[in-house]
């Protein structure tokens, strides 16, 4: 069974369609990275799996029941945009409004639970105005949390964040997913932070699911590259292009060479050609690249 199974969704605002017969799965326990552009549909779809808007077209599923179910649609936590908190309470006073929103019974233990779970309880007292954009997001997803649903929807979580602030952000996600029976949906254009956490992708473009793969798909279609630098950076790239199909620089001034067989291929080519290298590795693009190259390939 997987948490989430959707079939030719679509949604049409007037005579603008925004999300075109999109297909989507989600694993069981998977933290789902959905990946696209500004404008793709992203938000959108998160929004028709929560029931916040209404489809046009197509089937979702969540745990094999209709998403309009009210034991499933009890079973979601969101967070998109941002939490709705009141801005002169404490996070504390924020947090049990919700809970007794929801009718948690317990709801001063299930409060200090979720703010356990995302390292905010030292943080109850704080004002929510005071809190820091980092501190906020976390609110967020405690608020999400509330209750144990079996499904987060999380829309740009990571972003603002400082270097501290996005690490506690991948141990919380994690943490959330370790019983392998929670799922999480998380959006973000932060493709770096995300390849360290997600276990499954999804990458939409125009409103259509272009590609899905897990993350072990996406290491084996990563391709590998030798990159080198050398004493005439110039000549090494005109000599290099022309015995191989694929030689780019990179931000770091490296030479990437996408399709040779060793780097002591690459050293003898050009000691042969009076050059020397100064530097030489192998390495794999990321999920960045990966993504870059996909839409290359789109248009």
């Amino acid at each position: 069974m997987n948490a989430v199974e959707i079939r030719g969704l679509s949604k049409n605002f007037g005579s603008k369609q925004a999300v075109c017969g999109l297909d989507m799965t989600v694993p069981m326990g998977a933290i789902y990275g959905f990946i696209g552009e500004n404008g793709s549909g992203k938000s959108t779809t998160e929004k028709m799996i929560c029931g916040l808007i209404p489809t046009s077209g197509g089937t979702i599923k969540l745990y094999d029941r209709a998403y309009t179910d009210d034991e499933v649609r009890a079973s979601i936590g969101v967070l998109i945009e941002a939490p709705g908190c009141f801005p002169g309470l404490s996070v504390w006073d924020n947090m049990m409004l919700q809970a007794l929103n929801l009718s948690i019974p317990n709801a001063e233990q299930e409060v200090i639970r979720v703010l356990k779970l995302v390292r905010m309880e030292g943080a109850a007292s704080n004002k929510y105005k005071n809190c820091s954009l980092g501190m906020k997001q976390r609110i967020g997803i405690a608020m999400a949390l509330l209750g144990e649903p079996m499904l987060l929807v999380l829309d740009e979580p990571l972003n603002g964040l400082d270097a501290d602030g996005m690490r506690i952000m991948r141990e919380v996600l994690c943490d959330i997913v370790k019983d392998g029976k929670r799922s999480i949906i998380v959006s973000s254009h932060l493709l770096g932070e995300l390849e360290k956490v997600a276990t499954h992708y999804g990458i939409i473009r125009h409103g259509k699911m272009i590609r899905e793969m897990t993350a072990k798909e996406l290491d084996l279609s990563c391709r590998t590259y030798i990159a080198l630098t050398s004493n005439d950076m110039k000549r090494s790239r005109s000599l290099l292009e022309s015995r191989y199909s694929r030689v780019e620089k990179d931000e770091a001034g490296y030479l990437r060479v996408y399709d040779a067989t060793a780097p002591e291929e690459l050293v003898k080519y050009l000691y042969e050609n009076g050059i020397c290298v100064t530097e030489i590795m192998t390495d794999k693009i990321g999920l960045e690249e990966y993504y870059i190259d996909l839409m290359k390939e789109g248009k």
